[in-house]
């Protein structure tokens, strides 16, 4: 499944509402990957590729793109002060925002432990 674009209207709809709720609550019906970046952005270009490749190898869940330049609305709600930034969407738990270019074995590690444990 290739990563799909994220609009602000996209988001509120299928991940989280921040205009009626306060309290996170997923919408999702997969756990969820979120890649805030921009298309000047080195090491976002780096990164791509990667979450292509394990969207592709992990079908169980959604890898999202929101380009920050034109998506402004949700990287001020994020607070996205670098990129690339990444943000893991569990079905359960809290979301987890982590900064920085990681490598495959990294992302999947935290696919394997943070994201699919909680599927049944």
């Amino acid at each position: 499944m290739p990563t799909v674009k994220l609009t602000a209207q996209k988001f509120k709809e299928e991940i989280f509402d921040y205009t009626t709720e306060k309290e996170w609550n997923f919408k999702g019906e997969k756990p969820a990957i979120i890649d805030f970046y921009a298309d000047w952005c080195g090491p976002c270009k780096m990164v791509a590729p990667i979450l292509e490749e394990l969207s592709d190898e992990n079908p169980e869940i959604v890898i999202y793109k929101v380009d920050t330049e034109v998506e402004q609305e949700l990287a001020a709600i994020f607070q996205i002060r670098s990129i690339p930034s990444i943000l893991f969407i569990p079905k359960e738990k809290q979301p987890m925002m982590q900064a920085g270019a990681l490598p495959k074995h990294v992302l999947q590690d935290v696919i394997d432990k943070e994201l699919l444990t909680s599927v049944s």
